[in-house]
C-alpha cells in the first residue's frame, strides 16, 4: 500500500464521519452549554476543533462538544 493510498483510506474514513453525524443531528433540537437552543441546520469540519455545528436563530458554529442535550428524535 503506498501512502497516497493511506491518506485516500483517511479521507474517506472522515467524510464517511462527518456523514454520519449529517445524518444524526441535521434538524434534531439541541441546548448548549451556555444556554443556546434550537435546531441544527449544518454539520462542518473544522481543521482545528474537530466537528462544529451551526443552529437556527443564532449566528455563529460551536464545537460538538458544547452540546449539552439533544432530543430524542422522536418528534422529527
Amino acid at each position: 500500500m503506498t501512502m497516497s493510498d493511506d491518506w485516500t483510506k483517511r479521507a474517506t474514513n472522515i467524510l464517511r464521519e462527518l456523514h454520519a453525524a449529517e445524518t444524526e443531528l441535521i434538524g434534531r433540537g439541541v441546548i448548549l452549554t451556555d444556554g443556546k437552543a434550537g435546531t441544527v441546520d449544518h454539520v462542518f469540519l473544522d481543521e482545528v476543533h474537530g466537528l462544529r455545528i451551526s443552529i437556527g436563530g443564532h449566528d455563529g458554529k460551536w464545537p460538538i462538544s458544547t452540546l449539552k442535550l439533544l432530543d430524542s428524535g422522536f418528534a422529527r
